[in-house]
């Protein structure tokens, strides 16, 4: 079978050409990496292929779905779990199937979010940048035990209750929002309502798909109910986060720190070197200058096990 790999990344091709040469039992697939993103400006490109592979910034709207159809496509791949990039209904109205990694690795997102939150909390990137100029100063450099804390868990699927057993480890109070979350002491995970997690937590941590009910959840006013100087992570979806909404509530001091792996408008920035342009997203260059936020470009899932998972 043919296969378009789009938007692919230095970091993929070595292991999708290994794996797809070790099977003994079926003809490989014959691969083809595309650098671009599957948008409608490069559809074209998938002319002829039985199948394409996207990820997460790639645009399958309509669109896109009726010229990949029309030029042969019978398969979308998702190199992902979400799939709220692709126009599904469109897909099964014109019968190509959609298929996506269910689970690819739980604990490289939630392991991402802890290194987040440890980041954050002994200000980890301060302390090295100041080693590096020879200043050996202290000052500014408190952070608290986690022991004892309360870390409120947005979500409890795959990647939150291993978020919830680390936690655990850490001696922190985990509790959790989960409309389909059951009472369960063995995992030591209390349920609460949504508003009584923002008001306990010393960390909140966003575990949940993007959908149109959960597109910015965090938003002004839910950053005012949260306890004052709390931290926030986010390793799920970008829009779950109004951006313009945490710059405000960490100019207050209402939100104490921000660990984010997503950004709302990352489609045309994440994955992309812009090291000598200026950045074109004011809001995004507003969250990097706060000394208590942490940006990372989508990386949570990005370990050796995912990425054969994947």
């Amino acid at each position: 079978m043919k296969v378009a790999v789009f938007d692919t990344h230095k970091f993929e091709r070595p292991i999708f050409t290994q794996l797809n040469g070790e099977s003994s039992d079926r003809t490989p697939q014959r691969l083809t990496f595309f650098e671009p993103r599957l948008t409608e400006e490069t559809v074209g490109l998938a002319s002829g292929f039985a199948a394409v592979c996207s990820f997460t910034n790639d645009r399958l709207d309509a669109e896109v779905i009726a010229r990949l159809k029309d030029g042969g496509v019978r398969l979308i791949a998702l190199r992902s779990a979400g799939f709220n990039h692709v126009d599904v209904r469109s897909a099964a109205e014109r019968g190509l199937k959609v298929v996506r990694v269910p689970a690819y690795s739980p604990y490289a997102v939630a392991e991402h979010a802890v290194a987040l939150l440890l980041a954050l909390n002994r200000k980890i990137c301060r302390a090295s940048a100041r080693v590096h100029e020879l200043n050996f100063s202290l000052d500014g450099l408190v952070g608290f035990d986690l022991h004892g804390k309360t870390v409120g868990l947005v979500g409890m699927g795959r990647i939150g209750s291993v978020m919830a057993t680390i936690m655990n480890g850490f001696g922190c109070r985990v509790i959790a929002f989960d409309p389909m979350l059951s009472e369960d002491p063995s995992r030591n995970v209390e349920r609460v309502s949504l508003d009584e997690l923002y008001r306990r937590s010393d960390v909140v941590s966003l575990h949940v798909p993007l959908t149109a009910a959960t597109k910015h959840l965090i938003d002004a006013a839910s950053l005012s109910k949260m306890k004052r100087g709390a931290m926030l992570i986010n390793t799920s979806r970008g829009a779950l986060v109004d951006a313009a909404a945490l710059i405000d509530a960490l100019k207050s001091g209402q939100v104490g720190a921000a660990g984010l792996d997503v950004y709302e408008e990352e489609e045309s920035i994440f994955s992309q070197d812009f090291s000598a342009d200026v950045l074109q997203d004011d809001v995004l260059a507003r969250l990097l200058t706060f000394p208590n936020v942490l940006i990372t470009a989508h990386q949570a899932f990005l370990t050796r096990e995912a990425l054969h998972n994947i």
